[in-house]
């Protein structure tokens, strides 16, 4: 009998099944979108039981499409959209809120609160991470604060918080009766509760949040045995056993074991990881300090992490709201037809900037309109707002680590777009590197899990499973990048200190509106 590892990737928008060969390649899967949901301006969430629900779905499609049973399965690995919190009830199993996205502004006055006179960077030498409306943990506090009956039940022992992984986690492993509460190091270093020395809950910080102790998950590393499948579930006996955060997954996929080695994902955002080996390297430029992966009892590694908010959202709004595509695949049909963006720059701070600027008061903004300005402009600039947003970031880490980056490893949905990618190269002036298996979330994920459970020996079968798909070498002359660039900064600073009390005041209105 054949085995295989089954991964399951909790995404921004959809979740995932994907069961994988021991050469690393996809064997089956199943996927399913869950409803975006927008209560007001800036808030984003979802719905917990209908994660849960489609993550039983998806693994049911990709074991049915497989032609498997849970008997092929010798390993579970969990990858997840990472700063989402969820509160739940530990007895009812049901969540008291909806989960909070990381997309989700509705903090930005409980983190200006937190930081008070040390402003957003009170924390960050300890956590790696500035006070931004980005993190898990002023999420739980305004959860507590806001929904009626949840701080008593918190203070009595009887809710728990997690991001997305633990939450499916402890549903597959039982739920209220006996579910495992787990998270893992890369997840907990999204939290702003996790020391990033000590890889343990700060206290200090927990009760400046006002988050008992007793709702956090346990922290673990990305690769051991956490538990099994609960009987009746459709992995039973099976053992789940690596959790990795969608970024750092990706990272692990990509085999980018050595230090100095990075890659990015172009998924719902963009992020892009830089390895820095046993080293907690501090941002100077706007970056954030994570933890990469820890296998078993092996030292964690770190990362240094530029966080994109918005790129292929980008293009979903442009589907949903706009209409200017009928399918995400058309945005590249339509840049094709014209030569450049015709002086056009879109800046989707949609939920204000994320690195290197972390700027919570921007909003997003299309520059540069003229009557010759077309549809096909405007997708053009749509994309190419991706790849100006992936250098700034770069810039920062060629500036934080004092290396510059000779290619680029690339993966994520978007990566197909074979124009994007060749405008990347050509505004980062590197070659960028498609893997034969985009997949690398997931397959990250799957690598994690299989390496607790001996199926891989370790990051050695991932360096020889993976295998260039495709390399864009840049084209474009020195003179027309430096041009264009500058005239992508010239657009971010147009989006800056947008929001004041009354810019909140018409948002608030016009969701009462919409509703």
């Amino acid at each position: 009998m054949t085995d295989y590892v089954l991964s399951i990737d909790q995404g921004t928008t959809s979740s995932r099944a994907i069961v994988f060969t021991h050469e690393g390649t996809i064997h089956s899967s199943g996927q399913l979108e869950h409803e975006q949901i927008f209560p007001k301006a800036g808030w984003v969430e979802h719905d917990p039981a209908e994660i849960w629900g489609n993550v039983r779905e998806v693994v049911g499609q990709a074991l049915t499409r497989g032609n498997l049973t849970y008997d092929n399965i010798v390993a579970v690995g969990i990858t997840n959209q990472r700063e989402t919190a969820v509160v739940w009830d530990k007895n009812t199993g049901e969540a008291v809120y909806n989960a909070i996205v990381w997309q989700d502004t509705r903090t930005d006055k409980i983190a200006a609160e937190l930081g008070g006179d040390e402003g957003p960077e009170k924390y960050k030498a300890k956590v790696g991470l500035p006070l931004a409306t980005y993190f898990a943990g002023p999420k739980v506090k305004w959860v507590l604060d806001n929904v009626e009956g949840a701080r008593e039940k918190a203070e009595a022992g009887d809710l728990l918080f997690g991001t997305t992984d633990s939450w499916v986690v402890w549903n597959m492993t039982g739920g209220p009766d006996g579910g495992v509460h787990i998270t893992d190091v890369t997840n907990a270093s999204r939290t702003m509760l996790m020391d990033l020395k000590t890889l343990s809950w700060d206290e200090g910080i927990a009760a400046d949040m006002g988050i008992p102790m007793s709702m956090l998950p346990e922290i673990k590393s990305s690769s051991e045995v956490y538990g099994h499948g609960r009987k009746g579930g459709l992995v039973p006996g099976v053992p789940i056993s690596g959790i990795l955060g969608d970024q750092q997954a990706a990272t692990f996929g990509q085999a980018c074991f050595e230090k100095g080695m990075s890659k990015n994902t172009y998924g719902t955002g963009n992020f892009m990881l830089l390895n820095t080996g046993t080293e907690i390297v501090p941002s100077e430029n706007g970056l954030l300090t994570t933890v990469c992966y820890k296998i078993g009892d092996q030292d964690a590694v770190y990362a240094l992490e530029g966080s994109i908010a918005v790129s292929g959202s980008l293009v979903q709004w442009l589907r949903d709201n706009i209409g200017i595509i009928s399918d995400a695949p058309e945005i590249e049909t339509l840049a094709k037809k014209v030569d450049d963006n015709g002086g056009c720059y879109v800046v989707p701070a949609f939920s204000g900037l994320f690195a290197p600027y972390w700027k919570d008061d921007a909003r997003g903004a299309i520059v540069g309109l003229t009557r010759y300005v077309n549809k096909n402009h405007i997708a053009r600039a749509a994309l190419e707002s991706t790849a100006f947003q992936t250098r700034e970031v770069l810039d920062a880490m060629n500036a934080d680590s004092g290396v510059d980056l000779a290619e680029l490893r690339v993966d994520g949905g978007m990566v197909a777009n074979e124009t994007l990618m060749q405008f990347q190269a050509d505004i980062l002036g590197v070659d960028v590197v498609r893997p034969e298996v985009a997949e690398t979330t997931a397959l990250g994920a799957a690598y994690a899990a299989g390496i607790a459970v001996g199926f891989w020996d370790g990051e050695q079968d991932v360096i020889d499973n993976w295998k260039e798909g495709k390399r864009w070498s840049p084209q474009m002359k020195d003179n027309e990048q430096a041009r264009l660039y500058r005239n992508w900064k010239k657009a971010v600073t147009r989006t800056f200190d947008w929001v004041d009390e009354d810019t909140e005041a018409e948002e608030a209105s016009a969701s009462e509106a919409a509703e």
